[in-house]
């Protein structure tokens, strides 16, 4: 017996010196988040460091991750990897690394549909961080295993060249008429936001609308928000169903001829981040989530005019009405609504 005891310490002993760690002693997700001393900060970095680096997952443009990641290295000194793709691919990967047992992955920051998903593949950790508590309660989600860090926000955009504000529609109604032909675009895949318009107008009321539109006015469908907001700058388009508030706020800050509005209530998504349950840098991970939900991270983010999730920072959209597209619930109806999307508009094209 005492000679197993000694086989067992001295292969334990072997692991560590290789650069393993027994169960005993592997912190975790978990366990690093859980930390809430005064010192959390300071501790979390420590371990950071001895870690050595962060790897990112993210469908977030590449100069509007790179100021959050940039920021980070700097104050941290932790080298952060950034593999950046659409979404689907975000998720995607995660599943397949994942069930391959490959643990590349310590931060997923995308959307909230796929951030959703990754949970119920309990792939994420649920997160304890000082910060949660300074979020607006539409970034916390009921399990815990995933936050919103900004919101997605869609507005209607116009080229300040082709439109004066008094030409503006006031309802939806009033672009199903024959003058708008020609001027009027939507994104390719906006099936969430079809479902927000359909919550807060009726299903049955959005369908006709937007199909009265389509039927008497026409519309341009093109393939990612970042294009469809660069064509109403150009002109090419001079009006836009849906854009995210903080890219044509970008391209208006660097004097393009583009301004947005919104008809009725915006809607809004909260996109974010999660932490993965068996991320191989469980304290750089905790550490950078803290920084982003955190006041510098959320300053950033604001900076870049997106719509920030902590209540401590102001932005002009705090001041227009919002409604919320529950991310779980087009997680579960998203065939409904994707196919009622393609029906009303990209197939009649």
């Amino acid at each position: 017996m005492k000679r197993r005891q000694l086989l067992c310490h001295v292969l334990a002993a072997a692991l560590a010196a290789c650069g393993f760690a027994t169960a005993a002693h592997a912190e975790t997700v978990a366990e690093a988040a859980a930390y809430d001393k005064p010192d959390r900060e300071q501790k979390l970095m420590a371990a950071a460091k001895k870690e050595g680096s962060l790897e990112i997952y993210t469908s977030a443009q590449s100069d509007d991750m790179g100021a959050l990641v940039q920021a980070f290295e700097k104050k941290y000194g932790i080298k952060v990897n950034v593999w950046r793709s659409s979404s689907e691919k975000v998720l995607q990967r995660f599943v397949q690394e994942a069930r391959a047992g490959r643990h590349t992955m310590d931060i997923a920051e995308t959307n909230g549909p796929e951030l959703e998903a990754m949970h119920r593949e309990k792939l994420t950790e649920k997160m304890s961080s000082p910060y949660l508590k300074d979020l607006i309660p539409q970034a916390i989600m009921p399990h815990g295993e995933w936050t919103g860090t900004r919101l997605n926000v869609f507005v209607q955009a116009y080229n300040t060249n082709a439109l004066k504000k008094d030409q503006l529609p006031k309802k939806w109604e009033d672009l199903a008429d024959p003058k708008w032909k020609g001027k009027l675009g939507i994104e390719q895949e906006d099936s969430d936001w079809l479902a927000g318009e359909a919550a807060e107008m009726g299903e049955q009321k959005a369908t006709k609308v937007f199909k009265d539109i389509v039927d008497k006015a026409g519309i341009s469908v093109r393939k990612g928000h970042t294009l469809l907001t660069q064509l109403v700058a150009s002109g090419e388009i001079p009006l836009a169903l849906t854009v995210y508030n903080y890219k044509a706020e970008q391209l208006k800050n660097k004097g393009a001829p583009i301004d947005w509005f919104t008809i009725g209530p915006a809607m809004a998504r909260a996109n974010g981040i999660a932490v993965n349950r068996k991320a191989p840098h469980p304290n750089a991970a905790v550490l950078f989530f803290d920084f982003e939900i955190g006041p510098e991270g959320q300053q950033i983010l604001a900076k870049r005019d997106f719509v920030p999730t902590s209540k401590k920072v102001d932005t002009p959209l705090n001041k227009i009405p919002m409604k919320f597209v529950d991310s779980r619930v087009q997680l579960d109806e998203f065939q409904k609504w994707q196919k009622l999307y393609e029906d009303i508009f990209t197939k009649a094209r």
